[in-house]
């Protein structure tokens, strides 16, 4: 016997007809994105390793245990992508973006890929809707990217979540925070591995869970305590913007997210029916990366959203999306060979006009093709056999309320009548 196949372990997939459901949290994720300037932009599923270990910082779990790295075969070192803001950095820099239209708006969807133990809403492979907004340090501009995600999880219809907002502020206030920091910190008795990543970034403490480590960090000094006065200035505008915005929010000054590039506004939507996994999207402003990986000093803020986590929330929350024009409009049905050859016709002139046909196949008795009209969801059949083709007229039936009506055999004419009753 041939041994079958499973998919890789901790990889999300979607198939029929949950691959709808995906489809519809995309588009619905997507809409307050596209009705706020953003436009497409379309990644690399790999870039150079170099681009994420300077990017998202060599303190980060994702840089240190997550990533998944290769050769190819001239011996370079590839990095499937585990974010999409470094890519979207590295392509404003090498396309020259930021000589237009500032700030640059885009956003970006698909699969990403951390080596994490998988679990339920946490995969190897996932995938995310984002968005960046480069070329503009405005809490205007930082209120608005939270907002669009705010928007974005209510136009799924989630309402049991919590936006969580902060300030890792900007030079000044992280290095007068370091020094504090540091000197609370080497009180703590810790690993290498841990020493390690204090050196690159102590923040990462806050991040740990340890059960000790989290104990010890419970009075540690806090970035907000630290913040300059510019930075306290333009933390207080957000909070004021979004309070004129309608949305509630919770503050929480030991947030540092996952990744070392964040500074000012960060955010984070958590929801309360997922357990350990949480977090359903986030973000924050990132105001020197670009520098850093070899552009201009440009501050930017972006988000990402997870679209797995997102469909796990509306699972908690009971909700069904609502699917426009789900399933199929007509489901063709042909009886002889002759009806056949010209069901085959008929259907490509149909799906030309703009609905969704479909017909039997491997001359499936009646019974079994209306079974599998009904299984695709048909609003309605159309049975085609010798008499129909010699009286050129043809049965229409709505499979809801099992009318049936009797409408001429023309591409045209069934068209109209389908298009007129859906």
């Amino acid at each position: 016997m041939v041994e079958k196949f499973s998919a890789p372990k901790g990889v999300s997939e979607y198939f029929p007809p949950r691959g709808r459901d995906f489809e519809t949290a995309i588009e619905k994720l997507l809409e307050p994105v596209r009705s706020a300037g953003y436009q497409l932009i379309e990644l690399p599923i790999f870039e150079d390793t170099e681009l994420f270990t300077r990017g998202v910082g060599g303190s980060t779990d994702v840089v240190t245990k997550e990533m998944y790295t290769f050769q190819d075969r001239a011996g370079r070192s590839l990095t499937l992508r585990p974010e999409g803001t470094a890519g979207v950095a590295r392509s404003v820099i090498e396309h020259g973006l930021e000589r237009g239209q500032l700030p640059i708006k885009v956003f970006y969807k698909g699969p990403f890929f951390r080596a994490e133990r998988p679990q339920a809403g946490r995969y190897r492979q996932f995938f995310q809707v984002g968005i960046e907004a480069i070329g503009a340090d405005d809490p205007a501009l930082d209120a608005e990217v939270i907002y669009i995600a705010h928007r974005a999880l209510q136009n799924l219809g989630l309402k049991n979540f919590t936006l969580k907002i902060s300030s890792l502020g900007d030079g000044e206030s992280r290095s007068k925070h370091r020094i504090e920091l540091m000197k609370f910190i080497s009180h703590i008795d810790l690993d290498q591995e841990s020493l390690d990543r204090v050196a690159k970034n102590p923040l990462r403490l806050f991040d740990d869970k340890r059960k000790e480590i989290i104990a010890a960090m419970e009075s540690a000094p806090l970035i907000r305590d630290f913040l300059s006065p510019d930075s306290q200035e333009n933390y207080e505008s957000v909070k004021s913007h979004l309070r004129n915005l309608g949305i509630a929010y919770e503050e929480d000054p030991r947030m540092v997210r996952g990744l070392d590039y964040y500074t000012g506004t960060t955010f984070e939507f958590l929801h309360h029916g997922l357990g350990a996994q949480s977090a359903i999207g986030g973000g924050g402003r990132y105001d020197g990366l670009l520098q850093a990986l070899g552009g201009s000093q440009l501050s930017g803020i972006g988000f990402g959203l997870g679209i797995d986590r997102a469909l796990l929330a509306l699972d908690a929350e009971g909700i069904t999306l609502e699917q426009e024009r789900s399933g199929l409009d007509l489901y063709l049905i042909p009886l002889s060979p002759a009806s056949k050859i010209t069901s085959v016709a008929l259907l490509a002139k149909l799906r030309e006009s703009g609905l969704r046909v479909d017909m039997s196949y491997g001359d499936r008795g009646l019974k079994g093709a209306m079974k599998s009209a009904d299984k695709q969801g048909a609003k309605f059949t159309l049975v085609l056999g010798d008499d129909e083709l010699s009286s050129e007229s043809v049965h229409v039936k709505n499979m809801a309320s099992g009318e049936v009506v009797s409408v001429k055999l023309s591409a045209s004419e069934i068209s109209s009548f389908i298009k007129k009753m859906i």
